[in-house]
Formats: structure tokens, C-alpha cells, sequence
């Protein structure tokens, strides 16, 4: 491994323990555990459905288009996971605090980030002011991979990107199709 990436890593390695060892509180673990659901399918799938069909134009459109972002990047999550295969933090880091019953499948990129900012980003494109309320949600989701011991720092930034990237994408394409 050059020097780049022993620096890279080890400052991943760095900021993971230093947000994992603060879901050693009680009260830190209940919370993020509780946030990190936000970014869990059965909320961003729900919430998008539920949008998709209550909203009315113009906001419908963003609801499509988080629903489309959300499909588009699940898919190259799931790629990628496959492709790379980096193991949990848990699994390789000794001392890591770690949730109960964690994933077992690769931590490259962060599903629950990426799913959250999939489904945010529309939404604050529209009306930046949102961005205020949504953005920190979506970061507390990032953060809670990582207080959990699920996900190191970089695999939530990654997701984040690809978050807002796939939704970015989906919004310019669904307003040009559809408007």
C-alpha cells in the first residue's frame, strides 16, 4: 500500500473511533439508533411512496424524482458493494463499539446515506430553506453508521455523494421530461 493510502486509511480508521466511541454512552447509543433507521429502506421507501402519492404538481415531480433516485442508487450500492468488498469496521477493528445483530454484508458505500440523501435532495433543490430542517437529518444518518460501528467515515461520505448525485441527476431529468 503507498503512503496516500496508509494516510487515508489510517485517518478513516482515526475518525471512526473517534464518533464510535461516543455511542458508549447510553443515551447516544439510543438516539443514533434510533436515527439511523431514517435511513433504512422501510422509511425512505415508505416516505417516498407516501409522497409520491399525496403531493400534488409541482411537488409530486420531486417526489418522483427521489423515488428514481433512490432506484438508480440502490443499484450502484449494491454494485459497488459487490465490486468491493470492504469489510465492516467491526469485523477488522479491534475495540469497536457495535450495535446488536449488525450487517454482515460489505460497508462500501453506506446504503442508509446514500438512501437518505437520494430522497432529501430533490426537496432542498426546489426550496434551498429546506435544506435547513433535511440536511442535518441526513448527516445524523451518516454519522449513526458510524457511532454504530456499521460504516467507516468514508463510506458515508461516499454515500453521500452518491445520494445527492443520483438525485441531482434524476431532478434535472424528470423536470426536463416532464415540464
Amino acid at each position: 500500500m503507498d503512503r496516500s493510502k496508509q494516510w487515508l486509511y489510517r485517518t478513516d480508521c482515526n475518525l471512526f473511533y473517534f464518533f464510535n466511541e461516543k455511542s458508549r454512552s447510553k443515551s447516544s447509543f439510543r438516539t443514533m439508533n434510533f436515527i439511523t433507521h431514517l435511513g433504512g429502506a422501510t422509511f425512505t421507501v415508505g416516505i417516498t411512496i407516501i409522497l409520491c402519492l399525496l403531493l400534488s404538481a409541482p411537488l409530486q415531480v420531486l417526489a418522483y424524482a427521489a423515488a428514481l433516485a433512490l432506484t438508480l442508487s440502490h443499484l450502484v450500492v449494491v454494485i459497488v458493494k459487490k465490486g468491493y468488498r470492504r469489510k465492516r469496521p467491526y469485523l477488522v477493528l479491534p475495540n469497536t463499539f457495535v450495535v446488536k445483530n449488525p450487517f454482515k454484508d460489505h460497508s462500501f458505500p453506506s446504503g442508509h446515506t446514500t438512501a437518505i440523501f437520494s430522497v432529501i435532495t430533490p426537496f432542498i433543490i426546489f426550496n434551498p430553506w429546506l435544506s435547513i430542517l433535511l440536511l442535518p437529518i441526513a448527516i445524523l444518518v451518516g454519522l449513526s453508521r458510524i457511532f454504530l460501528g456499521l460504516h467507516y467515515p468514508s463510506d458515508v461520505v461516499f454515500g453521500a455523494l452518491l445520494g445527492f448525485s443520483s438525485a441531482y441527476l434524476s431532478t434535472v431529468l424528470l423536470n426536463y421530461w416532464l415540464i
